[in-house]
């Protein structure tokens, strides 16, 4: 049996697990045999995901937390070695934008709110940062694992509108390359980060943006279809190749790179 795609045991935490691409990528993981533990603020929700996994076989735990705040992700972090022993894995899906943050088309810069675009700063990059400095120390001590950041096409591109959110993805791409070399050169060359960063998904964050209640596509939904060569929206599931991927021993000689699924977009060209 070929075992570089093996993640049959992996203990896993995603951060921003309760969201459409977290619960998707969480239960996809659990169903191939890892130990998923998802992180979030939105205890009914979470709570819900897990007994979803557990339905269908898999082995999976909710716990509450607070990106932002390290006494708490401490406290998570030690609570799962404890009970599993080790942390394989850390998915860093937590994010999310806000209004005062986007600059929309009858707006400019100076429209844009300072308190808003901090907060959007902090969750998406330091709420990656803080997450990171937690959860990679019981990896240096194994001496074994992988952090998988969520970059974004806005990352590759000034997208209009998305000011505060495309600033932080670009952070935490530039974040990613840079821990990638760090964690090699400081600790060991088993322990990997790279990031991912998706196309469009129609997510709770985008949904309003892309899409009309009666389910057709917004002027700018319509704008990133026409710039997606595939035609059309990405479906959650397409992402989870990518992340076994990365997380595997299949790519053990991969690090510090972003990983694109896009459906193409990034590549579009008129």
């Amino acid at each position: 049996m070929n075992e570089l795609f093996n993640i049959k045991d992996y203990v896993v935490v995603i951060t921003g697990g309760t969201g459409v691409l977290g619960r998707c990528i969480g239960k996809y993981l659990a169903l191939n045999g890892a130990k998923v533990i998802i992180l979030g603020r939105k205890e009914e929700i979470g709570k819900t995901i897990v007994e979803n996994i557990k339905k269908s076989g898999g082995v999976a735990e909710f716990l509450k937390t607070d990106v932002m705040d390290k006494e708490i992700l401490q406290q998570n972090c030690d609570y799962i070695i404890e009970r599993y022993g080790r942390i394989d894995t850390l998915l860093n899906a937590a994010g999310g934008n806000m209004p005062g943050a986007v600059i929309s088309p009858d707006q400019s810069i100076f429209d844009l709110k300072s308190d808003e675009f901090q907060k959007v700063l902090n969750l998406n990059l330091t709420g990656t940062v803080l997450p990171t400095q937690i959860f990679l120390k019981p990896m240096v001590k194994q001496n074994k694992g992988s952090i998988i950041n969520f970059s974004s096409m806005a990352a590759f591109r000034p997208m209009t509108r998305v000011c505060g959110y495309a600033a932080a993805k670009a952070g935490i791409s530039n974040f990613t390359a840079f821990m990638g070399t760090e964690v090699a050169k400081k600790f060991s060359e088993n322990i990997r980060v790279n990031a991912i960063a998706p196309g469009f998904f129609i997510t709770e964050q985008n949904r309003d943006l892309l899409t009309n209640p009666d389910g057709t596509y917004t002027e700018r939904g319509n704008d990133v279809i026409r710039q997606t060569p595939f035609g059309r929206m990405g479906e959650p599931e397409e992402l989870c190749g990518t992340i076994h991927y990365l997380m595997s021993d299949a790519a053990k000689f991969v690090t510090g790179t972003v990983a694109v699924v896009d459906g193409g977009f990034n590549a579009f060209a008129m």
